[in-house]
C-alpha cells in the first residue's frame, strides 16, 4: 500500500512499482517481478494502449496504476483533452490508482469522479532546482491524492540532487521525487530513503536509464530499507549495467553494514565531485564514504586524493577512493586483483615474460602486478606515442601493437575494451595463460580464441570477483563473502545474456 503522510522516519520499506512500457506477454504476467515483487503494476497506456485488467488481477498481487503520459510530459499521448479525460475516467472504473497530470487533469469533472485515494498527481519537467519543485508541489498539494510524483529530466549527475533536497526539506511520506535520464538513476535509489513511498522500476530491461524491478530487488534490496548511514558508489561514463552494486550491496546486507552502493553516471568528474561527493550527499544525510572509479575518470580520481598508494601513484590512476576522516585516500584494486585471480587458479608467473595489451589504468595496474609477482612485463598499445610514454614512466619495455608478436610471451593480459575481435595474432606457447580484464555476457573473442587453443584462461568475471573482494576490503575493512559473491556473479552473467542485443559493455574497474 502507499503510505499516507507521516512524521515518523526512518522508513523501513518502500512499495515497488513495476512500470509496463511494452505489450505484456503471458510470460511477463507470470514473471516473478509481477507476481511476487511488485506492489504496484503501472500500465503506461500512452505506450501500450488500454490493457484489460482482469488477467492482471488474476495473476498479480499488486495494485494497478493507469498512466496516460502526455507528450509534453515525456510521454506519447498527444490526443485532445476530451479524449484524454474520457480515457482517464474509463480507467478509473478498473484501476486502483489513476495518474493525473497536474497541468492537464485537475479539472472539476475529473476530480468529482475520481476520489482522492485513487489519484496520483504528477508533474514531469526538465532540470529544476529544488525551490522550483517546492513551488510545483505547493500547487499540486491543494488537491488531495494518495501520492504526489515529481520528476525532472537531467543531463548531469549533480543536477539530480535537486529532487533529493526537495524530499529532504518536506519530510513527507506521500511524495516522491527523482531525476530521470541516465545521470539521474542514482536519485531514484535514494529517494525512498528520504520518505518517498515508492521505488519505480521497469518490467522489461529496454532502457538502462530505468532499473528493472528485478534489479531493484537483487541489486538494491527493495522493498526493504535497512538503516543507512552512508553512500558508496561507482563513478564513470558508462556504469548503469555494472554488476558492482549487486555485489557490494549484497555484502553490506550480509555483514550489516549501513550503506548503499549506487551507480553515478558522470561526464564531468570535477563538478560531480565538488557538488555531490564533497557536499551534496552529506547535506541530505548520506555522505559519500567510498567510490569505485572507472573510465574515463581514474586519472582525475588520483588527483582528488590527499594520500595515494604506491601502486596507484606509479600507475598514474586510481579506481578506488575512500574517505579517511576528512581526507580522501586513493588506491587501485586492479593490481592486487590480478595477483589474487592468478593465485586462485594456482598459476605461477614468476620468471615469465608477460605482455599487457592496453596501457589505460587497468593495463598499467596489471603490468605493475605482474612485475610484483616476478614476471617481466612489456606494454603493448595501438598508439605508440602514448604507449611508449606510459612504459617509460613505469620503467617497462614497449612494443607497438602493429608489430606485436604474442609467441614470445607465456602470459598475456588483454586490457582494451575490444570484445568482438582479437586485436593481435594469438600465437602463444602451449603453456601460456591469458587474462582478459573485460567482463561481458558472452565470452570475449580473446577468451574464446584462447580456450579454443586449450590455453589456461582467467576471464573478466574471474578478475571481477578478485577485484570486488579487494575493493570491498579497502572500502569497508571487512572481507566480502566470497562464495556468495561468486554465486551472484554467476547469476548476473546468465541474466546479462538475456539483455536486448547488443549488450552494453560493463566497465573494467
Amino acid at each position: 500500500m502507499l503510505r499516507t503522510e507521516s512524521s515518523e522516519p526512518p522508513w523501513t520499506s518502500a512499495a515497488v512499482n513495476a512500470v509496463v512500457t511494452e505489450p505484456l506477454s503471458q510470460e511477463d504476467v507470470e514473471s516473478d517481478a509481477l507476481r511476487h515483487r511488485a506492489d504496484l503494476v503501472e500500465i503506461r497506456a500512452d505506450l501500450v494502449g488500454d490493457v484489460a485488467t482482469a488477467r492482471l488481477r488474476d495473476r498479480t498481487g499488486g495494485r494497478l496504476v493507469y498512466c496516460l503520459r502526455s507528450r509534453d510530459h515525456g510521454g506519447e499521448f498527444d490526443g485532445s483533452t476530451e479524449e484524454r479525460h474520457a480515457r482517464l475516467l474509463a480507467a478509473a472504473e478498473y484501476y486502483d490508482v489513476v495518474d493525473l497530470e497536474a497541468e492537464h487533469d485537475l479539472a472539476p469533472d475529473i476530480l468529482n469522479r475520481i476520489p482522492g485515494p485513487q489519484r496520483r498527481i504528477s508533474w514531469h519537467g526538465t532540470t529544476a532546482e529544488h525551490s522550483v519543485l517546492h513551488e510545483r508541489f505547493d500547487r499540486m498539494a491543494t488537491v488531495g491524492a494518495c501520492l504526489y510524483l515529481l520528476t525532472t529530466d537531467v543531463s548531469r549527475a549533480e543536477q539530480a540532487l535537486a529532487p533529493l533536497r526537495f524530499l529532504h526539506d518536506i519530510g513527507r511520506s506521500d511524495v516522491t521525487a527523482f531525476a530521470t535520464g541516465s545521470a539521474g538513476v542514482w536519485s531514484r535509489l535514494l529517494a525512498p530513503r528520504l520518505g518517498a513511498p515508492v521505488a519505480f522500476g521497469n518490467l522489461s530491461d529496454s532502457s538502462p536509464d530505468v532499473p528493472t524491478v528485478d534489479r531493484l530487488v537483487a541489486d538494491y534490496g527493495f522493498p526493504c530499507l535497512p538503516p543507512l548511514q552512508a553512500v558508496y558508489g561507482i563513478i564513470g561514463r558508462s556504469v548503469l549495467r555494472s554488476v558492482s552494486p549487486r555485489v557490494h550491496n549484497a555484502g553490506y546486507r550480509a555483514l550489516d553494514i549501513p550503506a548503499l552502493y549506487v551507480p553515478f553516471q558522470v561526464e564531468d568528474f570535477a563538478s560531480f565531485w565538488s557538488d555531490v561527493a564533497e557536499s551534496g550527499l552529506a547535506e541530505i544525510g548520506f555522505p559519500l564514504r567510498a567510490a569505485t572509479v572507472v573510465s574515463p575518470h581514474k586519472e582525475a580520481a588520483l588527483t582528488t586524493a590527499r594520500t595515494t598508494s604506491h601502486t596507484a601513484l606509479r600507475s598514474g590512476a586510481a579506481n578506488s577512493l575512500v574517505r579517511r576522516g576528512n581526507a580522501w585516500c586513493a588506491d587501485t584494486s586492479n593490481s592486487p586483483a590480478i595477483s589474487r585471480a592468478l593465485d586462485g587458479f594456482d598459476i605461477p608467473v614468476s620468471g615469465r615474460k608477460a605482455a599487457v595489451v592496453g596501457c589505460g589504468g587497468a593495463g598499467r595496474a596489471a603490468a605493475l602486478a605482474l612485475a610484483a609477482c616476478g614476471a617481466d612485463p612489456v606494454l603493448v598499445n595501438r598508439d605508440p606515442h602514448r604507449g611508449r610514454a606510459v612504459a617509460e614512466a613505469l620503467g617497462f619495455d614497449f612494443t607497438p601493437l602493429d608489430v606485436f608478436r604474442a609467441d614470445r610471451y607465456s602470459v598475456l593480459v588483454h586490457a582494451t575494451p575490444v570484445t568482438d575481435d582479437v586485436p593481435f595474432r594469438l600465437e602463444l606457447p602451449d603453456d601460456a595463460v591469458v587474462v582478459d580484464m573485460v567482463y561481458t555476457s558472452e565470452e570475449t573473442a580473446v577468451v574464446a580464441a584462447a580456450r579454443d587453443r586449450g590455453l589456461a584462461v582467467v576471464d573478466g568475471w574471474d578478475v571481477l570477483l578478485a577485484d570486488a573482494g579487494c575493493q570491498f576490503h579497502f572500502m569497508t575493512g571487512q572481507h566480502l563473502p566470497t562464495e556468495q559473491t561468486r554465486a551472484l556473479l554467476r547469476a548476473a552473467r546468465i541474466a546479462r545474456r538475456d539483455l536486448p542485443s547488443p549488450t552494453p559493455l560493463a566497465p573494467r574497474t
